[in-house]
């Protein structure tokens, strides 16, 4: 499954950031799980971006 672009990523996070409201809105409303809104919000705040990490781990 291919990482949700930056521009929806900057997207989730400002909605967040101006709009009174809760995680489990925003996950509904942008049709994505409370986790990955929790972890983007995460991302934000401890790297100060929200691009999309490196997937997988196989050796």
């Amino acid at each position: 499954m291919k990482p949700y672009s930056i521009d929806f990523r900057e997207k989730v996070v400002k909605a967040y950031e101006q709009e009174n409201t809760s995680i489990r809105k925003l996950a509904t409303r942008f049709d994505v799980s409370k986790a990955f809104v929790q972890r983007l919000l995460k991302q934000k705040k401890m790297k100060g971006h929200v691009k999309p990490e490196k997937q997988g781990g196989s050796l």
